[in-house]
């Protein structure tokens, strides 16, 4: 059957776009080129000519620090992802021995340790749209939780203080699309990078089809790392758009001239198998470079992970670095000096997130180990909570909480573990100026013969007298 006027329109019009977007994808390789970062080979060109190796920058990143305004427009960018093992030939620099074995250092302390098989699994992936749970990521077992949390609290804030021309009540976390899930989450870990940057560039690490780097009897290769490819981008709004493009998933079909199918799928940060939590915390430590970790970190804390039941465990210098931009290895305010006069290094700035912890061991006596002010009462009213060595998070939609003492009265906030049991956030309601015979009364009413859970524990930390009242729920943990 001949096809009707119409189809045979249709189907040119689909080629038509089709070979519109592939074209866009020539322009911006033409740009990287330009700008130095459409290159495969592991040396690179600066303005002057000179010849720079991977792991011989100014940084010791093994990317060539920007010149100039060598950085990518600020306009759109082409809207087709990128698929799940990119390129070679995509743009970017790919790693050398010298950065490889630079990150295994900083990460493990040697170079022979790689991720347990919990890291390798963890990636970013949330609750169905269109939830109680749709602004919330699904979150594993192991040392990449912590991550996955903190990345969490960033998600909010910008779902509920930074996201333009949308309300910011807890309605509107629960009306979230797929769409809007991913662009959350490319606004989120865009947020992190930069402030990682210090506001100058950030760097994303993708997965390419070709190995750069051979196993040496100092470097225990992992298969995954030794493949990596290094995108520079010197704007938050690129950074952002870089990272949307690929998170979301794409699939285009054409039925023309013999071509049945055409996919494009992208992986990144979003699919299992895809080392996404990974992929994330190369960037972290690229975009923060080498050479500041060393100035943030000090002599308690050389790497940041440490080894734990088979695994490995975040160090508290990754999560202040994604909570403030800086890997303060501690929770307190400012410099405090160590049981032999050493020089601790804390937090020196209120971040937009902030950050609660309780452990049933740990003495109020122990100054090192209490949380200051400026992760305490951050920006906005959010908080990753540390309690007992589980993370989750708790967050007010009020921004005014923190700024009004009026507000500070008696106001709810919302609690999400991360449990597969919880299927909806908590709803607290804490009163901070109650009587103390209130507040027993409330404590006992659920859990007969306790005081309090390590949840309302971990919320006194903060406000020290206030009585918690769970709203009809069962208390967690």
């Amino acid at each position: 059957m001949e096809p009707s006027d119409q189809e045979q329109s249709s189907q040119e019009l689909d080629l038509e776009e089709i070979t519109r977007k592939i074209s866009f994808l020539d322009k911006w390789r033409e740009i990287f080129s330009y700008h130095r970062l459409g290159t495969n080979n592991t040396t690179s060109q600066n303005r002057e000519g000179n010849h720079i190796s991977a792991g011989e920058t100014e940084d010791g990143t093994g990317i060539p620090q920007p010149k100039g305004h060598g950085h990518w427009p600020s306009s759109s960018l082409c809207s087709i992802p990128k698929p799940s093992i990119i390129s070679s030939k995509s743009g970017g620099l790919p790693i050398s021995l010298a950065v490889a074995t630079k990150l295994r250092q900083i990460l493990f302390g040697n170079t022979v340790q790689v991720f347990s098989s919990d890291w390798r699994k963890a990636y970013f992936r949330f609750h169905d749209p269109f939830s109680d749970l749709a602004f919330a990521l699904e979150v594993g077992k192991g040392g990449a939780r912590s991550i996955q949390m903190a990345v969490q609290g960033c998600i909010i804030k910008y779902l509920l203080f930074t996201r333009k021309g949308k309300d910011c009540n807890f309605l509107s976390l629960c009306a979230m699309s797929k769409q809007g899930q991913k662009r959350a989450l490319a606004a989120a870990l865009a947020g992190i990078l930069w402030a990682a940057g210090a506001a100058r560039k950030a760097t994303i690490c993708l997965v390419t089809e070709d190995t750069h780097v051979a196993p040496t009897p100092d470097y225990s290769g992992d298969g995954f790392t030794e493949r990596l490819q290094l995108f520079e981008l010197l704007e938050k709004e690129a950074t952002e758009k870089f990272i949307y493009d690929h998170v979301q998933c794409v699939r285009l079909k054409l039925k023309e001239a013999g071509v049945n199918r055409v996919e494009l799928v992208l992986n990144s940060v979003q699919r299992e198998g895809s080392h996404g939590v990974i992929l994330f915390l190369y960037s972290l430590i690229f975009s923060r470079t080498f050479e500041r970790l060393q100035k943030d970190l000090d002599v308690s804390t050389t790497h940041l992970l440490r080894p734990n039941a088979g695994g490995f465990l975040c160090r508290q210098a990754v999560l202040n670095m994604i909570l403030t931009g800086r890997a303060s290895p501690h929770v307190f305010n400012g410099y405090q000096k160590g049981k032999s006069q050493e020089t601790l290094c804390g937090v020196l700035t209120r971040s937009d997130v902030g950050y609660l912890q309780w452990h049933k061991d740990t003495s109020e006596d122990d100054r090192l180990s209490q949380v200051g002010s400026m992760l305490k009462t951050p920006k906005l009213p959010i908080w990753l909570c540390n309690i007992n060595g589980n993370y989750s998070v708790l967050f007010s939609t009020d921004r005014q909480l923190l700024s009004d003492w009026k507000v500070e009265r008696l106001f709810d906030l919302y609690f999400y573990s991360g449990q597969p049991a919880q299927n909806k956030p908590a709803h607290l309601t804490v009163d901070t100026h109650s009587h103390h015979w209130e507040r027993v009364r409330h404590e006992d009413e659920h859990r007969p013969g306790r005081r309090f859970s390590p949840v309302e524990a971990t919320i006194r930390t903060k406000w020290r007298e206030a009585t918690i009242n769970w709203n009809g729920t069962v208390p967690l943990y």
